[in-house]
């Protein structure tokens, strides 16, 4: 999770018997709150997401999104360090102790370059759109779709590695049909790649709204722009098409973005 970071302590929480000192409220939304909290053992700042839980399909709501963040080990979806369920009188609180990531979100890193008039380069787009796609191929790989990939989901680590979050939107997304699959990812996947190729979504008012699902009724036109290349807009136009049976899968795309990468210093340049 991720958030700008300011120091201001009050009290502790104690989780899986280490004891963890309260810095801020980073955030609420519905019946869920994040925290930022100290690990007193370790130093370490961390994201406590406590979802408020009125009936027993709401506990078993929020085990699950424990148990999703608890079938993946891999560097970019988000882990979960620790989940407990506690009592609050009637009521039970589910506590999801999870990395704090103080760059924030994609979007935070999109908006902020937008302020200055500034947008990623392509290169660091590139190295951003392999990174989602292999956590996208962990999560194809036991067999569940995301259901919400979109910018303010993806957090950034410290050296701009992108990891996956929000995985409890996957509690009800097992599908198994592959094609199905791997045509809704590729669809959201593009809305996410216009966003950091020109600094907003394909489709303003669903994009703002938080639905990266919107169906494409019609086929996108990408901008021409002399910051990206044409191989960088094929693969654009390639996710967004309206048929889609038409879409690119994760492992060709994942082909596709390898071969783009920039060389290593002393390589020669590869070109697709």
């Amino acid at each position: 999770m991720g958030h700008a970071l300011c120091v201001c302590s009050r009290g502790t929480v104690i989780i899986d018997n280490k004891r963890y000192l309260f810095i801020q409220k980073l955030g609420e939304g519905g019946f869920s709150y994040v925290d930022l909290v100290e690990g007193l053992r370790d130093g370490q700042f961390y994201a406590l997401k406590r979802i408020l839980c009125h009936e027993q399909q709401d506990r078993e709501e929020a085990q699950r999104e424990a148990d999703m963040h608890r079938l993946f080990h891999h560097p970019n979806i988000l882990r979960l360090v620790a989940y407990c369920l506690r009592e609050r009188g009637t009521k039970h609180e589910a506590w999801l102790l999870l990395p704090f990531f103080k760059r924030g979100t994609l979007w935070n890193e999109i908006e902020k370059l937008k302020d200055k008039g500034n947008f990623l380069t392509e290169e660091q787009i590139l190295r951003l759109l392999l990174g989602i796609c292999r956590g996208l191929e962990a999560i194809h790989a036991k067999g569940y779709a995301h259901r919400d990939l979109k910018p303010t989901n993806i957090l950034l680590g410290d050296e701009g590695q992108p990891v996956l979050m929000d995985l409890g939107s996957m509690n009800q997304a097992c599908i198994h049909v592959e094609g199905s699959r791997q045509a809704l990812a590729l669809q959201s996947l593009g809305c996410v790649l216009y966003a950091m190729m020109f600094g907003e979504g394909p489709y303003d008012m669903v994009f703002q709204k938080g639905d990266s699902v919107a169906l494409v009724q019609n086929q996108l036109s990408v901008p021409q722009s002399p910051r990206h290349s044409s191989a960088l807009r094929q693969l654009l136009t390639m996710m967004m098409t309206v048929d889609p049976q038409q879409r690119p899968h994760i492992p060709f795309l994942l082909s596709q973005l390898e071969a783009l990468q920039p060389p290593a210093q002393g390589q020669h340049t590869t070109q697709i």
